[in-house]
């Protein structure tokens, strides 16, 4: 991936695994490349008050061999994206019915200051 495109995310967990990203979800096989064609890289100008320390990105792992200029790669991956992204509203309606079962079995309201309803 282009490490120096405004909009690469990375983040390494205390496991020591690293999650490599295009912040605007770009690039479908993230994170050994973004597309070469890219219409929205931008070259990062600055990081603009953050602190950096010592450690640096781990280096991307190799490729699986698999990953190639097969169109079908970024139309299951989008295929896969769109059925999790059905079923949110259903889990989240979900949660929100069991947090408003167990308020009500406390008999807690919210405090009146709560700007957000009862």
């Amino acid at each position: 991936m282009r490490q120096d495109c405004k909009h690469f995310q990375s983040r390494t967990y205390p496991s020591g695994d690293t999650m490599r990203k295009c912040a605007l979800d770009l690039a479908p096989e993230a994170p050994w490349r973004c597309p070469a064609d890219c219409g929205r890289f931008e070259v990062r100008m600055a990081d603009v008050n953050w602190r950096h320390g010592s450690l640096i990105t781990p280096p991307t792992p190799d490729a699986p061999e698999s990953i190639g200029d097969d169109p079908s790669i970024a139309s299951l991956l989008d295929e896969a994206e769109d059925i999790i992204n059905a079923a949110v509203p259903d889990v989240r309606a979900e949660v929100d019915a069991e947090q408003a079962e167990i308020r009500r079995k406390a008999g807690r309201k919210r405090p009146k200051w709560w700007p957000f309803g009862s």
